[in-house]
């Protein structure tokens, strides 16, 4: 075992046997969790990365309705996946699964593969969704940490400081055999609605009795909060850009931020740039066209998870240029009632939706 912690097998056999029957009489009824597919299995656990539950049971649903199989994902285009997955942000996700999808269906004849190397070899599969996919979907023995159990086994075995390597090794340890799939879902189910990182609900939990940070009388200070960094804070021009009835967007490139989705051309403020001068920068750049700015439109806020940005946006119109994509994957002019249709991040969709406005839509 790769931990430094010594696990009496009387604690071992303990914290299994209450933590699966607590699990039995108190998992929540979550849809991923009523199917043995391991295909409706992945789709889920890539939506649950840094995403709450209650977000993603909605998206799950019209996702599979869309995509019923690996078949239908990998032959899809990556604008339809984008649209489907609108809203629940990190699209890197998105596109992962669908990089994923096409593999699966190429080198493994459309199954999910129930080895640990094949499967970590797709985009997207770290060693916490590889291990998380096998025992859920195979029942093969691999631990899973995520933030929850990392919270969980910090204050079971009284960790300040969680060392990655040695909490996987807790996590293993822990491990019953035969019954990964259930144990490591009550664990995280466990950290989620019981062993929360704010006021945990120690006279629910079934690990009380083995557990160190209650017997502190001060759960709450385990693990150690680490001091959070101060996100940068960016500003953005955005130009919508008007002919002829039309409204001019632009294709992000693939990789990167926001990848693959559709937008009003922005760019990020540079030292001592007017926010106007931005937003016709951003035009330029992106499409090749020179616009002139007709009025101040919206200011929207946006956090990422590294960073914040405010956005300006302006409407303008054409002025002149051939309009191409530059700085973009492709770009286009489109009625207004067609943007439905388009898969844009948040606050391009909160754009978008004021286009609807009364007497917004014309200048």
């Amino acid at each position: 075992m790769g931990s430094k912690i010594r696990l009496e097998s009387r604690k071992r056999t303990a914290i299994r046997r209450n933590l699966l029957r607590w699990y039995r009489g108190n998992g929540r009824d979550l849809p991923w969790r009523r199917t043995s597919d391991p295909y409706c299995i992945l789709i889920a656990e890539f939506m649950l990365q840094q995403t709450q539950v209650e977000t993603v049971i909605p998206y799950y649903h019209r996702f599979l309705s869309r995509f019923p199989d690996v078949q239908s994902l990998a032959s899809a285009s990556q604008s339809d996946i984008l649209k489907s997955w609108e809203g629940l942000g990190y699209y890197a996700r998105a596109r992962n699964l669908h990089r994923s999808a096409r593999q699966i269906v190429e080198q493994h004849g459309g199954r999910v593969p129930d080895a640990y190397d094949n499967l970590a070899a797709l985009p997207g599969f770290g060693p916490y969704t590889t291990s998380a996919v096998l025992s859920i979907a195979f029942n093969a023995d691999h631990a899973v940490v995520d933030g929850n159990v990392k919270r969980v086994l910090c204050r079971i075995f009284g960790i300040f400081e969680g060392v990655e390597k040695e909490l996987w090794g807790l996590a293993e340890s822990l491990l019953p055999s035969g019954k990964a799939g259930a144990f490591n879902q009550a664990l995280m189910e466990l950290g989620a609605t019981v062993c929360r990182p704010k006021s945990p609900d120690c006279t629910h939990c079934p690990l009380t009795r083995n557990c160190i940070a209650f017997r502190s009388g001060n759960p709450s200070s385990f693990p150690r909060k680490q001091n959070r960094k101060i996100r940068p804070h960016h500003t953005s021009g955005v130009g919508i850009v008007w002919c002829q009835g039309k409204v001019l967007i632009a294709r992000r490139p693939e990789d990167g931020l926001l990848g693959g989705l559709w937008e009003f051309p922005s760019a990020r403020q540079k030292a001592r740039e007017s926010l106007k001068s931005c937003c016709l920068r951003a035009i330029r750049e992106a499409t090749g066209v020179e616009a002139e700015i007709k009025s101040r439109f919206r200011k929207i806020k946006q956090a990422f998870t590294h960073f914040s940005v405010t956005i300006h946006a302006f409407q303008c119109t054409y002025q002149r240029g051939r309009t191409r994509p530059l700085g973009c994957k492709d770009v286009r002019w489109v009625l207004p009632e067609e943007l439905p249709e388009y898969a844009f991040s948040r606050s391009g969709r909160k754009l978008a939706d004021f286009l609807f406005e009364p007497d917004l839509s014309k200048v």
